[in-house]
């Protein structure tokens, strides 16, 4: 059964042609509208259209979602919790210590590949495709697109910000004033490579905290990012001088976490397709809760 992603025309698209309409608006490739046009997979209002018609408010625009040839990573068997799924997208609860992706020279035992088995035992194939990532210390919500269309749409929320992600994390002292906002550029570091820092000649990074609790000698922060540079929530709260509990590359290591206590605790967007919005959170991993009750005790 063919399956198809539905957008509804909004006044400022008025007059824009089908083609300009997938190119500007949904960022398709000309390839990939060329494969679309070959299938009739391009409906507006019930109807095959010509690419060059020209949509008015309130039309209904189809589009056939072109099947996935492979997975992307090799599927291998492995743990994943599931914190939310429709036919679009997945939501899955990264635990601490995994990497998102394949990188460099690791190819298997990542979150991808375990999701790309849990779709293998269902029947489907859909390529791996993560909208952001986690540091591999970092726990919690990863989202995952099913097809491009999503992954493009997701994609945008992402950068406009609508794609809203709230970390916590608990930091060495009390962090003064408890409300705040960290605006300092980040770039590479002078002399370690594998690190970031905060640099002059960065680019911008700015992260929003609040204090949630303070105990003796820590705190536990609500985090939210208004840009997404590599490290970002590690590197500034550095530079404020509470570093992560647990972060050896920041601060240092903890007894009480293999990781450091950094936990992407929800997520909250509205769905690329559907008319609604999405609300998801992640529960905390066994040792975060351990340096919580370790400084609240």
């Amino acid at each position: 059964m063919k399956s198809y992603t539905t957008y509804t025309i909004v006044e400022e698209h008025q007059g824009l042609t089908v083609e300009v309409y997938l190119k500007q608006v949904l960022n398709y490739s000309g390839r990939k509208i060329q494969k679309l046009t070959r299938q009739k997979g391009i409906v507006l209002n019930k109807k095959t259209v010509f690419l060059q018609k020209k949509v008015k408010t309130g039309d209904i625009l189809r589009v056939l979602t072109l099947d996935d040839l492979s997975y992307g990573v090799e599927p291998e068997p492995g743990p994943i919790e599931l914190l939310y799924e429709d036919g679009y997208l997945i939501v899955l609860n990264k635990p601490s210590g995994l990497l998102v992706h394949p990188a460099g020279q690791t190819s298997r035992g990542t979150l991808s590949n375990y999701l790309a088995h849990y779709y293998q035992q269902q029947g489907a194939i859909y390529t791996v495709r993560p909208i952001h990532r986690l540091d591999r210390e970092t726990s919690g919500c990863v989202v995952f697109a099913k097809d491009s269309n999503t992954q493009t749409l997701l994609d945008d929320f992402l950068k406009e910000g609508s794609l809203k992600r709230t970390y916590q994390a608990v930091v060495n002292g009390i962090v003064d004033p408890p409300v705040g906002t960290i605006n300092a550029p980040i770039g590479p570091h002078p002399t370690k490579p594998n690190r970031r820092a905060v640099n002059q000649r960065g680019d911008e990074a700015i992260t929003h905290y609040k204090t949630l609790q303070s105990f003796s000698g820590a705190s536990l922060l609500e985090l939210t990012l208004a840009t997404g540079r590599t490290h970002q929530i590690r590197v500034h709260l550095s530079y404020l001088e509470h570093p992560i509990i647990g972060d050896r590359m920041y601060g240092k290591g903890s007894a009480l976490i293999s990781g450091q206590a950094l936990h992407a605790f929800s997520l909250h967007f509205p769905h690329p397709v559907e008319q609604r919005e999405i609300a998801v959170k992640a529960p905390f991993p066994t040792d975060f809760l351990r340096v919580l009750e370790h400084y609240s005790g």
